[in-house]
């Protein structure tokens, strides 16, 4: 298998208050947030557009779990299924079930740590800025 993490698809964080952290991170860094945080925007080495999101969620958010870390990483990658196939064979723990969405595959694994990594094959032209 030749390529399995392409780039950084997003960071997201635990906040007591979501809201108020987005607003502070706009007013004093110049982030445009919305209502999921804020989006940078990219070019690959071929020219495509791509995104990586930043975004907090709120403390007591279960979509961490079963990882007990205050974070999240959300890795882009080139062939999910392929990949959750080929982890599985290297004996990664793998978490739920793959979930498509008209944006992009999402899968998720845990790190040695306990870290549970998002994994998203994303579809690029979904999103327009």
């Amino acid at each position: 298998m030749e390529k399995r993490v392409t780039g950084i698809g997003g960071f997201f964080f635990k906040s007591k208050d979501p809201q108020r952290i987005k607003e502070w991170y706009s007013q004093h860094l110049g982030l445009p947030t919305d209502d999921y945080g804020c989006t940078f925007w990219w070019q690959d080495a071929s020219g495509r557009d791509c995104s990586t999101q930043w975004g907090p969620f709120n403390e007591e958010t279960t979509y961490f779990a079963p990882s007990k870390k205050e974070f999240m990483m959300n890795f882009r990658v080139a062939d999910l299924e392929r990949l959750l196939a080929v982890l599985r064979e290297e004996g990664v723990t793998v978490v739920g079930e793959m979930q498509v969405f008209d944006y992009g595959k999402f899968g998720w694994i845990l790190d040695p740590e306990g870290n549970k990594l998002e994994l998203w094959e994303p579809v690029d032209e979904a999103f327009q800025r």
